[in-house]
């Protein structure tokens, strides 16, 4: 009888264990990875960053924009503008695979800050000149914090859309930070636990079959607007042929969560207008009827910095850069 609780413990031990180590990534560009397909540069520290280009020629525009894509996106993300604003205007866009996404390497170690500095390599190695405007998307909008606050100095301009906002922030009032998180679905509020709290468990709690973990991983219905379920069938006529998660869910969604999660350095509240002197601007956009990002956070976060200018949109979700009107919008404020 003792044999068998013996052998019984250490099967479970052995089930645990390779329940709580992730699978081995496919790295683009190995032999087990998928193709690289897209221009990439690299890093000081030897990753790669995949990027894309759109707009007028890059040695000709006027003004150079990076744009930071979100949860489970890539550089294919959306962000349409019309031909006509892009040549009037003279604008540059570059879009690029944050780590683990697309066809960018793995950053195992990644955070926050990394985020940031690989933001301002890129601009470098693409030779986009001493300033550029940053606009970040969704989760991606963590990364324009920390361009906020680590190369203000590079800065001409930045937007937060619909921006990413953390429920262990220690300058938000707790009451409103609560109170947020109880507006998210409990497979939600629980997950975004998981990822603050006990990082290494995120991959095991993602991967389980028992229960839905995450609402926007499953594409539940449950966190979507009307608008934004009408987007997303419209989006289902177009797949994208690209996977953004081609190397493997770890590297990109959970390495993903478990940075934006974590105890940051700074509050956003903290944050010091780069712009004080009047040359360029911070932006906020939010959806009204978001339920992914609850506006309430931002909404606070906008009256403690009033030189960051918050625009809200009625009438729509989370999805606010998938819409051609609303993007131009975004660019005539920060630019014009």
């Amino acid at each position: 009888m003792m044999l068998l609780v013996i052998v019984a413990i250490i099967c479970l031990i052995g089930y645990i264990c390779r329940s709580l180590k992730h699978p081995p990534s496919r790295i683009c560009g190995t032999s087990h990875g998928p193709p690289v397909t897209s221009p990439r540069i690299k890093l000081s520290d030897g990753r790669h960053l995949a990027y894309r280009e759109s707009g007028v020629d890059r040695a000709n525009a006027k003004y150079k924009i990076i744009v930071v894509h979100g949860f489970s996106s890539s550089k294919y993300m959306d962000f349409p503008i019309s031909k006509d604003l892009v040549e009037e205007l003279g604008l540059y866009f570059v879009f690029f695979d944050r780590a683990g996404y697309g066809e960018s390497d793995p950053h195992p170690s990644r955070t926050v800050k990394s985020e940031a500095y690989d933001i301002q390599e890129l601009a470098d190695k693409l030779k986009l000149g001493p300033k550029f405007y940053v606009i970040g998307v969704s989760l991606g909008a963590y990364s324009t914090y920390r361009c906020l606050r680590y190369i203000p100095h590079r800065l001409a301009g930045a937007v937060l859309v619909v921006p990413f906002v953390s429920y262990w922030w220690t300058k938000v009032p707790k009451n409103i930070l609560s109170e947020a998180l109880k507006l998210l679905p409990k497979t939600d509020q629980w997950t975004f636990r998981v990822a603050h709290y006990v990082p290494w468990l995120l991959y095991w709690w993602l991967t389980q079959k028992l229960f839905t973990s995450s609402s926007v991983i499953s594409g539940s219905k449950v966190s979507r607007s009307d608008k934004d379920l009408v987007i997303i069938k419209k989006k289902q006529k177009n797949p994208n042929p690209l996977m953004a998660r081609q190397q493997g869910d770890h590297e990109c969604l959970h390495r993903d969560m478990i940075a934006g999660f974590a105890t940051w350095e700074f509050d956003p509240t903290e944050l010091e207008n780069p712009f004080a002197e009047g040359v360029g601007s911070v932006h906020m956009w939010q959806g009204m009827e978001d339920r992914i990002v609850p506006r309430e956070i931002n909404q606070y976060i906008s009256k403690r910095l009033p030189w960051i200018k918050y625009h809200e949109v009625p009438g729509y979700g989370h999805l606010l850069n998938t819409e051609e009107k609303i993007c131009e919008d975004i660019i005539k404020a920060l630019l014009v």
